[in-house]
């Protein structure tokens, strides 16, 4: 008698200098998280509210690995990316709306990324952030049009991010560290200060997107993931990389927030006015660590959310996808001249632009999120592999919860936005 085997049975897990060695996307999708966007509501969390919403980490842990897992789960066993998964069992038109709303919310974090590194440029070098900004673009598009787009991409983002660790850290040591009752009491406390919600909203947007799990799912067709790396470790292994480097990153700002922002009582309203409030306890240091980690994180996120934005684009009109491609590259640098005009013109503060990324973001992701849901729970995608229970049962958990957070939010954040103009 024939017994069914069900794969993935008997793969075993790869030593640890292997994995280094195949893990990657979940850096880049780091390095597109933590942007001036991330930089700013993690501040933003710190200052206005103290050590009252460091216990989001908790969540932004929970949802960043079950969507990473998820979606390259579905990758495996459909064969397909997430976007083009969609596309086989829910049709054009869902594709369409996954893959349009993923590139708007790309799209005004591209013009948001510019004003990062430009105020990056301007802290080091005390040159005009818009030409500090066109400097940056400037090397983005020749790494865009350079050969070996994937490596290249991956080295430098991962050069960011240790480069972003090591500043936030220097900055949160030079402060003299939080205080161990109030970070105590912030992680156990899960409450939600009034007035909170829409920051507490654009901070896990940023941190916990489905938009960076789908994107996952391309940019291990660009690896050369196969069906053994969803069993060997690989896969997961390159999750908690990617949550752990953005919880390191973003929880290390709202320390400094809550340090030096909070007692003053001032609302921050620029990315670069950390490091004025830091002057005062170390010096000019002050505003090249901070520069640096602007830099770090507006580059790594410029360089990998631009071509995030047309990769999904593309993929939702089931056109080219390959990072290589003249459709991509070309669609980066039309997305970047664009995104610079509007940034350049654009009479209001960046904190403004980052505000309705954020609000993009919060839409995108439950619309991503809808059908991703719909397909962990399908019988046939999962036919001939173990039924993954408690993927779908937290993958059903986080959806849940970021519809309650978005429509919660919604109330407060379109006045504001309407408010803009």
């Amino acid at each position: 008698m024939e017994i069914n085997k069900v794969i993935g049975e008997g793969v075993k897990k790869l030593p640890f200098k292997e994995l280094v060695k195949r893990i990657g996307p979940g850096l880049i999708a780091t390095g597109i998280v933590i942007g001036p966007g991330a930089v700013t509501t993690a501040a933003m969390l710190g200052g206005n509210y103290g050590y009252d919403l460091i216990w989001l980490l908790i969540p932004i842990i929970f949802m960043g690995i079950t969507f990473m897992m998820v979606t390259n789960r579905l990758a495996i066993t459909t064969g397909l990316p997430t976007i083009h998964a969609i596309h086989k069992y829910y049709g054009p038109i869902a594709s369409g709306i996954v893959g349009t709303a993923t590139f708007i919310a790309c799209l005004f974090f591209t013009m948001g990324n510019i004003s990062g590194t430009g105020a990056g440029m301007n802290l080091i070098f005390g040159i005009n952030w818009k030409i500090g900004s066109a400097i940056m673009v400037a090397i983005v598009i020749y790494c865009y049009f350079s050969k070996d787009v994937y490596n290249k991409v991956e080295k430098v983002i991962t050069f960011c991010i240790l480069g972003m660790i090591v500043a936030f850290y220097i900055t949160l040591f030079g402060v003299g560290g939080p205080d161990p009752k109030g970070l105590a009491t912030g992680m156990t406390s899960f409450k939600i200060p009034e007035g909170s919600l829409g920051t507490a909203l654009a901070f896990i947007s940023t941190n916990a997107a489905i938009t960076a799990g789908i994107y996952n799912t391309y940019l291990g067709q660009e690896k050369k993931w196969n069906k053994e790396d969803l069993f060997n470790g690989v896969m997961f292994t390159d999750a908690l990389v990617h949550v752990i480097s953005v919880v390191l990153i973003s929880g290390a700002i709202i320390l400094v927030g809550a340090v030096v922002l909070h007692p003053t009582g001032e609302k921050i309203k620029a990315p670069a006015q950390l490091a004025a409030l830091l002057v005062p306890m170390m010096g000019r240091a002050a505003n090249y660590i901070m520069g640096a980690a602007l830099l770090g994180a507006g580059f790594s996120s410029l360089i990998g959310n631009t071509q995030r934005g047309i990769v999904l684009l593309n993929a939702g009109m089931q056109k080219e996808v390959k990072l290589e491609s003249k459709l991509v590259r070309n669609g980066c640098l039309a997305v970047l001249v664009f995104s610079m005009i509007v940034a350049y013109v654009f009479n209001g503060s960046p904190i403004q632009l980052i505000f309705i990324a954020n609000l993009a973001t919060s839409i995108a992701t439950p619309v991503g999120g809808l059908f991703v849901t719909l397909l962990i729970w399908r019988k046939d995608v999962n036919e001939g592999y173990k039924d993954p229970t408690l993927l779908r049962i937290a993958m059903t958990v986080s959806y849940v919860f970021v519809l309650i957070m978005t429509f919660s939010s919604l109330k407060t954040l379109i006045p504001k936005i309407m408010n803009m103009f």
